[in-house]
Formats: C-alpha cells, structure tokens, sequence
C-alpha cells in the first residue's frame, strides 16, 4: 500500500462512517478539484454510487465553464444534483460591489443555509484540506454547528488515533471532510493515478492557469506553463505562492476566511 493508497482507505472510512453515524447527508460539490476527487472517493466507497444528494450552492457569478462542466458531468454520472442560490439576495442587487465578504456571506454562506433547512440535512460532507488556508488547518473530520450554521473553533474535540466524535446534539448539522489529510499535490497526484476527468480551467493557456476556482469576478489565474497533471506536480513542487492567493475574498481583510466560516461559510 503506497501513500495515495493510504489517504484514499482513511477517506473511503472517513465516508463509510458518516454514512453509518448520520442521518440524510449532502455533499457540496464545487466543480474544483477537491470535490471532484471527494465525488470520485464516494462512488469508491459505495461501488460505484454514490448515496449522497449533491448540492452546489450557484452564486451565478461563477466561470461559464464551470457550469457547463458541472451540467454534463451530472448527467454522465447521473448524479442526484441540488443546485440553489439564494434568490432573495440576487434580486436585492447583491454582487462583488457591495462588498467581497458581504456577498460571499449572502449568496454562498446564507445560501448554503437555506439548502440545510430546506432538505433538512444533519450533515453536509465538504472538499477542504487543512493545507488549504489557516483557519481550514484548525478543522476535524467530524466538525460541529450549531442550528444557525456557526462554528465555534475555540470548543473543539480532539481526533486522537482517528477516534472520531460523531454524537452532537439534534438541531446542530455536522461538517465531514473526509479529505482534510491530504495536500495540493496529493490530490493532483490522484486525479492523475485514477485519470479524474475535471474542467480544463485548471491547465495552462496562453501562459495563464486557474489554480483555485471560484466566482469569476473574485478568481484570478496564475502565470504558469503546466498544460498536464505532471507538469502542475512539478510546477507546485517550486511554487513558493499560496493556492489561494487568486482568491480575492481572501485578500480583504487578514482574518477573512476565518470570519466567513465562523458564520457557516465552507
């Protein structure tokens, strides 16, 4: 068993436990790497299905060709796909304009919300990684919120030896992330051993490459030759740049993403 064999047994437990523990589960999916790697784990651990509603919270802002890939996907998969976005706040007028974090809060962090009290989810299984950005590096697997979606990362469980705590109050919802332990290159590593199909955003053109996707007003490319999974590898073995730094949301304010997830953002 090799490392890539490793992290994929954890993750496929990680899922097997939570579909055991927890009653209905979605899975965000956001048309980036990371959660295609998540939706390829969970058809493994489930034999070819994939037992979870997949939800993408559509902030109408993102690349075209995210949509486009994430329309025909779903349907060679046939995938049980919930799209939403949070109408109320479009039809207010909410963009990038008002503000990075206010619309960020209202259309992926409130809009998430929605979809937990609509269908009634007790959990929602997520893509992040610890390696990610620094409030992503003070996750657990099994990561608690209270009914309003808040997440209180001063009052966590410890993880020791993957024990893991999977009994939370009702009315609360639980975050899963079966991939916290993995890294950038792990996952591209894998996308390239088990030939993951994802949009081609992610390789070069004309010397520019997305890195990170997201909405397109908020998302920049990076400079970057990397045309194949073995060129990025290479190209992020060098890299001294962070995998979020096209993110601009991340850039208003220091401790940004730590605001936005205390409020239930992903």
């Amino acid at each position: 068993m090799d490392h890539l064999d490793r992290l994929e047994a954890q993750s496929i437990f990680i899922l097997r436990e939570a579909y055991k523990k927890f009653g209905k589960l979605g899975m965000l999916w956001s048309i980036g790497k990371d959660s295609t790697v998540l939706l390829w784990l969970a058809q493994k651990a489930f034999f070819g299905h994939c037992p979870f509603s997949l939800i993408h919270v559509d902030t109408t802002y993102k690349i075209p060709e995210m949509i486009a890939y994430r329309d025909r996907i779903a349907q060679q998969y046939n995938l049980d796909l919930i799209v939403h976005s949070n109408e109320e706040a479009l039809k207010a007028g909410m963009g990038p304009d008002k503000g990075r974090l206010v619309c960020c809060k209202a259309l992926k962090t409130d809009g998430l919300q929605q979809v937990v009290t609509k269908y009634e989810f007790e959990g929602l299984i997520l893509g992040i990684r610890r390696d990610e950005e620094g409030s992503r590096s003070k996750e657990r697997v099994f990561s608690e919120r209270n009914k309003d979606s808040e997440w209180d990362y001063t009052n966590q469980p410890p993880e020791l030896w993957d024990q893991f705590k999977t009994d939370f109050p009702k009315g609360n919802h639980i975050r899963v992330h079966p991939i916290l332990h993995w890294n950038e290159i792990d996952v591209w590593s894998y996308i390239g051993r088990e030939k993951i199909p994802l949009v081609d955003l992610y390789f070069a053109k004309d010397g520019k490459r997305y890195r990170s996707l997201g909405c397109a007003p908020c998302t920049g490319k990076i400079n970057s030759n990397a045309t194949t999974v073995e060129e990025i590898i290479e190209e992020l073995k060098h890299t001294t740049v962070s995998e979020r730094a096209g993110r601009a949301q991340d850039q208003e304010d220091a401790y940004a993403m730590q605001k936005l997830r205390k409020d239930g953002y992903m």
